[in-house]
């Protein structure tokens, strides 16, 4: 396995060009075959070793909202039966949105859940100004409209809401869009940074490098965004 950390500046100080740099076939992928048909079969594993998922949690630990913090809301898009959340982490409304309905029946963090195919259908069923904070854990190579998913993102964000996009560089090859199979770690980063940048709304992306062990285990990268405030 080949391993390509990121630098955490990699996001720093972007001159992003004036349109949209990619194209339509950058979002094809080798099997165009429908994601529910693929997703049907629950897969209650995880995608990514112990190590990484530990490094995940502490990360949620020290950036989201306290449990029970009155009136906060959380989206976990594309979940599945778990999501990582740190151990006993509770809010009144934790919302999944995924593919697997027997997936997201097992997950014990969720309230509430919500089966739908966002290349299908990128429209999120919520309301304006809903959520404080969106996480998806290593699902965002597989979106092959993610600019109409980022501007539903930051539809459904709170101003100041968190938006955090996790992932690695293992995947489901042949349902991952080209763009992201044929590019490396710091690359991923700069596409999930150009849908921030592009889909509008949101302040300029960050990288962070979370791998907890590089070299000997899976490496984690998150890039994340905050709504404008005044958006």
């Amino acid at each position: 396995m080949v391993y390509d950390f990121l630098s955490v500046q990699v996001l720093e100080n972007v001159e992003w060009p004036e349109q949209f740099p990619f194209r339509e076939e950058d979002f094809q992928r080798f099997d165009e075959s429908p994601d529910t048909v693929f997703y049907d079969n629950p897969r209650f594993v995880t995608h990514i070793d112990d190590p990484a998922i530990a490094a995940l949690t502490r990360y949620y630990s020290a950036t989201f909202p306290p449990s029970d913090t009155p009136g906060v809301a959380v989206l976990d898009m594309c979940s599945s039966w778990v999501s990582h959340y740190p151990k006993g982490y509770k809010q009144s409304r934790i919302v999944g949105l995924g593919l697997n309905e027997e997936e997201l029946k097992r997950n014990p963090v969720l309230t509430e859940y919500i089966v739908q195919d966002l290349n299908v259908n990128p429209k999120l069923p919520f309301e304006d100004n809903t959520f404080d904070v969106i996480t998806n854990v290593v699902s965002v190579d597989y979106l092959t409209k993610p600019l109409e998913v980022f501007k539903e993102m930051s539809r459904v964000l709170k101003p100041g809401g968190l938006a955090v996009m996790s992932f690695s560089n293992r995947c489901f090859w042949t349902k991952a869009i080209s763009i992201w199979t044929s590019t490396g770690d710091t690359e991923h980063a700069m596409i999930v940074g150009a849908y921030f940048h592009y889909a509008g709304g949101f302040e300029p992306p960050k990288a962070v490098d979370i791998s907890p062990n590089p070299g000997r285990t899976d490496p984690m990268y998150v890039v994340y965004s905050r709504k404008l405030a005044t958006a």
